[in-house]
This record gives C-alpha cells, sequence and structure tokens, in this order.
C-alpha cells in the first residue's frame, strides 16, 4: 500500500521544488495551506479557495471533536465532504489547542484531561483518540498527537515535553490505519535547543513517518530564532519527505524558512488579518482603515489574479472596513490567501529556474519599500 507520497522535483541552495501526491489531490510544494480550522476557512466559499491556487486545506481536531463532532462528521464522509472541499486536507492533532485554548488542562502518560473553551466540559485526548478522531474526519494527512512546547521554558521543561511528544508519536503510528494515498506526519520538537531538535529528528526517523513537520515554532521566539532553529534542524530531516512548519507564518517568516528547506506552511494570519482590515501585497502590507485609503481608485495589487485584488477599488475597500461591512472583510480574507498563493507559486518558479537567491533579496526590498510607504 502506497502512502502520500513526496516528490523532489528541484533544488536551489536548500530551498526545494517538489509535489506532495495523496489520495484527494497533488499539492506543489512549496505550499501555503489555509486554515478551515472549524471545516471553513473563515470568510470564505470553497471555491474561491480553490480559485486562489490553493490545493490543500487544513482543519482541526480539537475544535471539530468539540464542536459539531467527529462522529457526527463521519456520517457525512468526512470534513472534505461535509464542507465542499474537494482537495487534500490535512488535519491538525488538537496538542497545540489543548496547550493554547483548553481549560485546566492536566497531562499524565496517557493523554491530557482538559476542559473545553466553549463550554467547560470536560474531555481526554490521549494520542489514539486524535488519531481516531483524524481517521473519522476522513484526514488526509494525519498528524501525530504531540505536547507543543511553550516558550519561554527551561531546557529541562523541553527535554521532558520533547521525550513525551516521541512516546506519543510512536502510539500515533501504531494507531493510524494505513490508506492508499493517505499519511501520518511526525512532528519533530525540541524548543530553540539544536541538539533537542536532533535527537527528536532521529527518533521520528526511527519510527517511520510518511512527512516530518517542525513545531513549538512560532510561539512567541520571534522570527531571529525560528531561522536559527530551521538552521540547526531541517539538515537532519530526510531529503525525501515533505516538510512541513507548523503555524508559520507572515509573507516574510515564509520566504525565509523556504531558504531554509521547508516545503508546507499553514497559518491564520491571512485571513484573521483580513478581518482586521489589513492586506498583504507585492509590495508590503497596507491597513485599509488608514484614511489615505479614502480616494485611491487603484485596487489591491495587479500582480495578484483574484477578483478581490484587482476589480474593487482601494476607496471602496476602505469604506467597507470604516463602515464595518462584512463584505471588507470578505474581500480582505479571499485577496490575502490569493496574496499566499501567488506568493508560493512565485517561489516554486524561483526554485526550478535557480534564481531563489535573487528572488528573496527582491522580496524583502519590495516589502520593505511597500511599508515605509504605508507608513507614511
Amino acid at each position: 500500500m502506497t502512502a502520500a507520497r513526496f516528490e523532489l522535483m528541484a533544488t536551489d541552495g536548500a530551498a526545494r521544488r517538489g509535489r506532495l501526491h495523496t489520495a484527494h489531490g497533488v499539492m506543489d510544494t512549496p505550499a501555503f495551506m489555509p486554515v478551515g480550522t472549524a471545516a471553513t476557512v473563515k470568510a470564505m466559499f470553497t471555491d474561491h479557495v480553490a480559485a486562489t491556487g490553493a490545493q490543500m486545506i487544513l482543519a482541526n481536531t480539537y475544535h471539530l471533536m468539540l464542536r459539531p463532532g467527529a462522529e457526527r462528521i463521519a456520517k457525512f464522509g468526512g470534513v472534505r465532504k461535509f464542507m465542499g472541499w474537494n482537495g487534500p486536507v490535512l488535519t491538525d492533532s488538537g496538542g497545540y489547542q489543548v496547550m493554547s485554548l483548553a481549560q485546566l488542562r492536566k497531562i499524565d502518560g496517557g493523554g491530557v484531561t482538559f476542559q473545553s473553551h466553549i463550554d467547560g466540559s470536560k474531555h481526554y485526548l490521549s494520542p489514539e483518540r486524535s488519531i481516531e478522531i483524524q481517521n473519522l474526519l476522513d484526514a488526509t494527512i494525519t498528524m501525530c498527537f504531540d505536547e507543543c512546547t511553550p516558550y519561554p521554558a527551561t531546557k529541562e521543561q523541553v527535554n521532558e515535553s520533547m521525550q513525551l511528544s516521541m512516546r506519543w508519536a510512536e502510539r500515533s503510528k501504531a494507531a493510524f490505519k494505513a490508506r492508499e494515498g493517505y499519511g501520518l506526519f511526525g512532528i519533530v520538537q525540541g524548543g530553540v535547543h539544536a541538539d533537542l531538535r536532533a535527537e527528536s529528528a532521529a527518533k521520528l526517523q526511527a519510527i517511520g513517518f510518511d512527512g516530518y513537520a517542525i513545531g513549538g515554532l512560532a510561539v512567541g521566539e520571534g522570527q531571529e530564532l525560528m531561522f536559527s532553529t530551521l538552521d540547526v534542524t531541517t539538515p537532519h530531516l530526510p531529503t525525501t519527505h515533505a516538510r512541513y512548519l507548523m503555524g508559520v507564518g507572515k509573507p516574510g517568516d515564509l520566504v525565509g524558512a523556504v531558504a531554509r528547506g521547508v516545503d508546507m506552511f499553514d497559518c491564520v494570519l491571512p485571513t484573521r488579518s483580513g478581518r482586521t482590515a489589513q492586506a498583504f501585497t507585492t509590495r508590503g502590507p497596507l491597513n485599509m482603515r488608514n484614511a489615505k485609503h479614502a480616494d485611491d481608485p487603484r485596487p489591491l495589487d495587479e500582480a495578484v489574479n483574484c477578483p478581490a485584488s484587482r476589480n474593487y477599488s482601494r476607496a471602496y475597500i476602505h469604506h467597507l472596513t470604516r463602515s464595518d461591512e462584512i463584505l471588507g472583510l470578505m474581500l480582505l480574507s479571499w485577496h490575502n490567501i490569493a496574496y499566499y498563493q501567488h506568493l508560493m507559486a512565485q517561489m516554486r518558479e524561483a526554485i526550478a529556474a535557480g534564481t531563489f537567491a535573487k528572488f528573496a533579496q527582491d522580496f524583502a526590498v519590495s516589502q520593505a519599500d511597500g511599508e515605509e510607504a504605508d507608513a507614511g
């Protein structure tokens, strides 16, 4: 039985151009997966998400187990059919949300007891239950259950957390039901410590996974420390498998991580920023509540092939956001998802052409110029 399979097509320095083959379709990498936490990419129709070029989206075990319930979604044939998405879906295991959202969590060797942030009800999530829920959701890519180590923490605390995640990774692998074109990814932990990251990567490869994620970053350590941690982590991951940096990030984070050998990303930032009137563009971010846009006839970004990016003036979107009209949030979310897909496509083209270093340099200059212009 062939699991989800990564095909490495080109490299340019550490940057990689590849393709992930799954039961529900192909995803070209480097790739950004829009986040559909509760079986919806917020303020977006699924066909609009697909039209931006997104090939895979993310849904979440923790949120869907609480509402509407994994067993209920299974009756509809899984989360893809439930939400009307035709492509592959990756499901986060719930480990991060248990750390960041759940109340009164208590970890034992078996798993985590916690109270729902929604209604205070008590639940228990273990590696076996997390994998079972993801199977009920019919996740194309399942993530092993782990503890997302908080930052800051002492090295002793980080090591203890990482070792727990490795034990849970073994149990996740044992609980996973292999199917044609489906995959299970392990998650490298170890905080910002190079030796712990190397140890975690080695232990996961000894267990054997279909892809390898890098967790425990973008939790407050800052971009410089995140990049230095990637520098000492990705060299320990196999070149034959997909590498996924979880929960990242800003456009500059994506470019810097691709330069360090990462293939896959997800983040709530494009849609969350859209709901707070921020637009990401090829010339840097824009605050659409800023009065300077009130009479601006230009679209958000003509370089981005998306109706929200090209067909509405900045003046109109400024009006919508200042008037608290829902359409403003929808258009900005749509545009931001499209911009992220545009950015990933540019990086894929640059890697294939062997010009990634120049692309990264030009990107940094254009973003800096745009930030300065918008601040003026």
